[in-house]
């Protein structure tokens, strides 16, 4: 099992420099990851500060020595593949081979799509992600690349330098369980992050994760490593009590076939209720007591 954050990168957060020195204090309490949120815009939050999380990994890789770290989730569907391929190749280069992908066809946020002129029909969405992570891996290669879809289309590129890591920067696909065409696609690649599809707030459970680890099993292809991320919060590493409690919990979702815990610190478990300020030093609190790791893990 390995331990990651699930930041908000807006708020009081919505600073890079806040951000990486975050990242700093995860690496050294022993985290494994650090992965932020990929917003332009919030709908319940419209007025809310927010950084360019790029910017943001970036000043991450410059802080940090060990720690994984990436988007969770990108939509590609709002990005141009060509210029996403340049910027994570640049950032694994920058990181000595840290980055993880996270990528998905993105919630259902109107002024983050249709608002700013971008496709809201999540099944155009959704085939706008299969072409861009085809022209993504094409281009990380280093070689002569061509490609031609319905959504995208290129001509004999070749990008240099590829990624530090080879065969390609890892990539963790996310989707709404029950639905199975994102844990189809999933299967294709390197992990999968799935959420509840009545409501993706709300942490999935065991019995979900066994199911969707069955159903991605079944439809992959390769016997090569595969992620299985589960967002989710334990109690804390307060006091004797808690720390077990914590063990515990991650446990049940180790033995589901969950391979990475991905702690959410936003604001919310701190009983914040959008008027300023953030909960700050109660969060920053959380991530520097460490992962809620498992007996000699």
């Amino acid at each position: 099992m390995r331990y990651g954050l699930y930041i908000p990168p807006f708020g009081d957060y919505a600073d890079a420099r806040v951000l990486a020195d975050l990242a700093r204090d995860a690496e050294e309490a022993g985290w494994d990851g650090f992965f932020l949120w990929d917003h332009l815009t919030l709908e319940y939050e419209p007025d809310a500060p927010m950084v360019d999380i790029w910017v943001a990994l970036t000043a991450i890789a410059m802080r940090t020595e060990r720690i994984r770290f990436g988007p969770l989730v990108t939509p590609i569907a709002r990005r141009r593949p060509w210029k996403l391929a340049r910027e994570t190749a640049s950032l694994d280069q920058l990181s000595g081979g840290r980055l993880i992908l996270g990528v998905g066809a993105g919630v259902v946020n109107p002024p983050e799509y249709e608002h700013l002129g971008e496709p809201g029909d999540l099944k155009v969405r959704a085939a706008m992600l299969d072409e861009g992570l085809e022209i993504l891996t094409g281009l990380w290669r280093g070689e002569p690349f061509s490609y031609t879809g319905a959504h995208y289309t290129v001509k004999e590129a070749c990008f240099i330098p590829t990624p530090a890591q080879q065969p390609r920067i890892p990539i963790w696909v996310a989707g709404l369980w029950p639905n199975k065409a994102p844990m189809r696609r999933a299967a294709r690649w390197d992990g999968v992050y799935p959420l509840n599809r009545d409501d993706p707030t709300e942490d999935m459970t065991p019995e979900q994760i066994k199911e969707v680890v069955a159903y991605v099993t079944a439809h992959r292809k390769s016997d090569a490593p595969f992620d299985v991320v589960h967002r989710g919060t334990t109690p804390g590493r307060d006091s004797a009590e808690d720390a077990a409690e914590s063990a515990a919990i991650v446990a049940t979702y180790a033995e589901a076939g969950v391979t990475w815990w991905v702690e959410s610190i936003g604001p919310w478990r701190f009983e914040w209720n959008f008027q300023p300020p953030w909960p700050t030093e109660a969060m920053r609190a959380c991530i520097r007591k460490g992962p809620p790791r498992l007996p000699g893990s």
